[in-house]
């Protein structure tokens, strides 16, 4: 994605105040995200792979990663 404003060519149609807020926030949770994950590979590129023994398995991982979502409220993206 650009982070250029579209030309004049392209009419935009402007978002309320609350909806243009909620696009901010997303954003910027999915960049935290996104910046949390290149942590992750620049902490592997210097000091290569954890130990499989300091892991945590991937049931684990998933049935926390489930049980959080069932308790998050219902949102629209």
């Amino acid at each position: 994605m650009s982070e250029q404003p579209a030309t004049a060519d392209h009419a935009r149609q402007q978002l309320e105040p609350a909806a243009a807020d909620a696009v901010r926030a997303y954003a910027a949770a999915e960049r935290a995200k996104t910046d949390a994950l290149a942590s992750v590979l620049e902490d592997i590129a210097e000091h290569g792979y954890p130990s499989p023994e300091s892991g945590v398995p991937w049931e684990t991982a998933r049935d926390t990663h489930l049980a959080r979502l069932a308790d998050e409220q219902p949102r629209v993206a």
